[in-house]
């Protein structure tokens, strides 16, 4: 499930939940996701992102998106040895799904970003959220080495989806 709260207008010529689900979808069911779980997506703007970058990270400056990780992994997607405890404490009362943590994405760095680089803002947008996703799964891209492998699913989970470059 996956709840996008908006604090900013961010009008788009595609639907963002679709989008938002078919991402994380892929990335959940490909990363061998065991059980139902929900991931909450903010959509605000520059101002705001750096705020939260500011206040959870010591970084005064904006970012396209921030990850904010419910669970702690002893390995990226290694969900046979996720402490039970930590899973009980995250879950959604209402819907008594787990959340796996919140997704903080920055409007005016998706628009810029995907004209700089060329492409849609469809692309922009969920390359962000599955980028975000694999952060909440345990994956970083600290060393050349996790950095290529989250590059590789990055690119492999959206060309499934038919979201290329």
């Amino acid at each position: 499930m996956v709840v996008i709260e908006e604090n900013v207008e961010f009008k788009t010529d595609f639907d963002k939940q679709k989008i938002a689900e078919e991402v994380t979808g892929i990335i959940l069911e490909k990363e061998g996701c065991p059980f139902e779980c929900e991931v909450d997506i903010l959509i605000t703007d520059s101002e705001e992102v750096k705020e939260y970058n500011k206040e959870y990270r010591d970084i005064d400056k904006t970012t396209d998106v921030l990850s904010f990780p419910n669970l702690e992994w002893e390995a990226p997607s290694d969900f046979e040895n996720l402490n039970v405890e930590d899973m009980e404490m995250s879950v959604n009362p209402e819907t008594e799904l787990t959340i796996l943590g919140e997704i903080c994405l920055n409007k005016d760095r998706i628009i810029s970003q995907a004209e700089e680089y060329g492409h849609s803002v469809k692309r922009e947008y969920a390359f962000l959220i599955a980028h975000s996703m694999l952060h909440l799964l345990g994956y970083d891209h600290m060393e050349e080495d996790e950095a290529k492998v989250m590059e590789e699913k990055q690119d492999k989970y959206l060309e499934m989806l038919g979201i290329g470059r």
